[in-house]
């Protein structure tokens, strides 16, 4: 879609470094494109080659590009600052491996706060996923998916996340996980999908919807009433693999393609972004099916 530069930092102090010199050059959290680790534990982020292209940059955009990163690379998928800032981010799961993951991801989002940004979204690529939550750099990490939670959303009243291998979709709270310390405890069970396990969550909420993908189909829901409640809005049933990893204002869907397990959508394709006029789920199962599967 349009050129782009890697960076290369050898360890976490050099990223913060790095980043700080690239927002001087106008480098913004939309044009982070792609961030991985190696086995060493050294990062590398993909840019635009212009950073003046930037402003013209979506989520959609970046989930639809082809990863310039070739090789063993552990990709990040989403970085998030939360209230306390507290750092929640998913990825690869053998992010886990590379002994600089937590410092990274807090490097990225004391980076954000300077940018008056809470999260950045990354683009598609395949992985086994992994989600993770710290305090900060030097503090004890939960992995969330050691607890089975994985693709974790992040909402206006808490976290959102799929259970491995389940139909249920789990919320906590800030204020409890403010009271826990910690998100091991405090999850409240609040949505069963009738699709089947769930095995994607799109990655971000917009305008309070947001698109489970599941064993036999696609799955819209309000999140607007939560923790109370969640509402279904629009069911397309469907067994071809297709899953919805994003969406941008104007009613483009980012739609990936995998292979159906039951604990999750594997060997994720970068995704297609592909149109619909009244940002309607609903009009988009005749493109979807005539979308072809890579093999």
């Amino acid at each position: 879609m349009f050129p782009t530069r890697v960076y290369h930092y050898r360890d976490p102090a050099a990223v913060i470094l790095g980043l700080k010199e690239l927002r001087k050059q106008g480098l913004t959290p939309r044009g982070l494109l792609f961030i991985g680790l190696d086995p060493r534990g050294e990062t590398y982020i993909a840019v635009p080659e212009d950073l003046d292209a930037v402003v013209n940059i979506r989520v959609g955009d970046k989930m639809s590009l082809i990863s310039p990163l070739e090789g063993r690379y552990f990709n990040f998928d989403a970085i998030h600052r939360l209230p306390g800032d507290t750092v929640l981010w998913n990825g690869d799961r053998r992010l886990s491996d590379t002994g600089s993951a937590p410092e990274v991801a807090c490097a990225i989002s004391e980076w954000l706060k300077g940018s008056s940004a809470k999260n950045v979204f990354l683009g598609c690529s395949p992985h086994v996923p992994g989600s993770w939550w710290t305090i900060d750099h030097v503090s004890a990490v939960t992995e969330l998916h050691m607890l089975g939670y994985l693709d974790c959303v992040v909402t206006s009243s808490g976290i959102l996340a799929r259970k491995i291998d389940s139909t249920k979709l789990y919320h906590l709270e800030f204020s409890a996980l403010a009271q826990h310390g910690t998100p091991t405890e405090g999850w409240q069970e609040v949505f069963t999908s009738e699709l089947g396990n769930i095995l994607l969550t799109e990655r971000r909420v917009l305008n309070y919807r947001l698109v489970l993908t599941c064993e036999r189909g696609l799955v819209e829901i309000d999140v607007s009433h939560l923790p109370d409640l969640v509402i279904e809005t629009a069911r397309v049933p469907m067994r071809s693999g297709f899953g919805v990893v994003g969406r941008i204002d104007g009613g483009a869907f980012a739609v990936t393609s995998g292979i159906v397990e039951p604990w999750g959508l594997t060997n994720m394709s970068p995704a297609m972004l592909v149109g619909s006029p009244t940002e309607s789920l609903l009009e988009l199962p005749r493109t979807l099916r005539a979308m072809p599967l890579e093999d």
